[in-house]
C-alpha cells in the first residue's frame, strides 16, 4: 500500500477506527442490501419462485401496464440496452414477463408483466413489509420511517443531478 504523504502524528487508534468503521455509511448500506437480498430470495424460494434473483426486482418494478420498450426500461433501470435485452430474455424464459410487437413501431417490442410476474411483485412487497415491521420492532416506527424519508430525499436529490442510479451487472 502506498502511504507516501501520509503522516501519523500519534499511534494508530484502533478503538477509534473500529468505532468509526461501525458507522461507515458504505459498510452499513452494503450490509442492509445483503440482508434484504438474502431475505427476499429466501422468502421467494419458499413461495416457489426458485429461479428469481432479488437484483431483478428493479426491472419488474419499472414495467408499465400499457407495456414498455426495452430502450425505455434500460433507461429507467440505468443499464445498457444490451444488458436489458439479456435480463428481458431471462425474465421471459422464466415466465415473469411477455413481449409483443409494438403496433406503432414494428422495429421494437413492448414488454409486459404477466400474472406470475404480478404474483412475484406482490410476494416481494409483502416480504418488504415484513422487513419494515421487523425494523419497527427493533428501532421504533418513527425512527425507521424517518430513515426511509431521509433516504428517499437523498436519492431524489442525487438522481436529479446524476440520473437513475440503478446499475445491475449483466447476467453471464
Amino acid at each position: 500500500m502506498n502511504t507516501d504523504g501520509v503522516t501519523v502524528a500519534q499511534p494508530f487508534d484502533f478503538h477509534f477506527f473500529y468505532q468509526e468503521r461501525e458507522r461507515s455509511l458504505g459498510r452499513i448500506m452494503s450490509k442492509i442490501k445483503r440482508y434484504l437480498g438474502r431475505r427476499i430470495e429466501q422468502r421467494l424460494i419458499e413461495l416457489g419462485f426458485t429461479n428469481f434473483k432479488a437484483s431483478y426486482i428493479a426491472f419488474l418494478g419499472n414495467l408499465e401496464a400499457a407495456g414498455i420498450t426495452n430502450n425505455e426500461l434500460a433507461r429507467r433501470a440505468g443499464v445498457t440496452k444490451q444488458a436489458m435485452s439479456k435480463i428481458v430474455k431471462l425474465l421471459e424464459d422464466d415466465g415473469y414477463i411477455y413481449t409483443m410487437k409494438d403496433e406503432r413501431d414494428s422495429r421494437s417490442s413492448l414488454i409486459f408483466i404477466n400474472e406470475r410476474g404480478k404474483e412475484l411483485l406482490v410476494a416481494v412487497f409483502n416480504c418488504m413489509e415484513d422487513v419494515r415491521r421487523d425494523f419497527h420492532a427493533i428501532a421504533g416506527q418513527e425512527r425507521v420511517e424517518q430513515m426511509i424519508d431521509t433516504m428517499v430525499l437523498l436519492v431524489r436529490e442525487i438522481e436529479r443531478d446524476t440520473g437513475p442510479l440503478t446499475l445491475v451487472p449483466c447476467p453471464q
